[in-house]
């Protein structure tokens, strides 16, 4: 039996918690941020728990890191 296929473009934007949840970074914050509120660019610091049926569709891709 050959091995699944990960997505490669999943594995450098996303990473499993201890907990198996899925942890990622804020969408929207790459360029622009002049135009943005300052509330915005508070709220996308650092990283979050991604929500359950978000997070099924990223374990699709990552099949190892379940």
């Amino acid at each position: 039996m050959p091995k699944m296929k990960t997505k490669a473009a999943a594995k450098k934007r996303f990473r499993a918690t201890a907990n198996g949840h899925i942890k990622a970074g804020a969408a929207g914050k790459r360029h622009g941020m002049i135009k943005r509120s300052n509330d915005f660019i508070r709220d996308a610091r650092g990283t979050m728990i991604l929500s359950k049926p978000d997070e099924r569709i990223v374990k699709i891709y990552m099949p190892y890191h379940r």
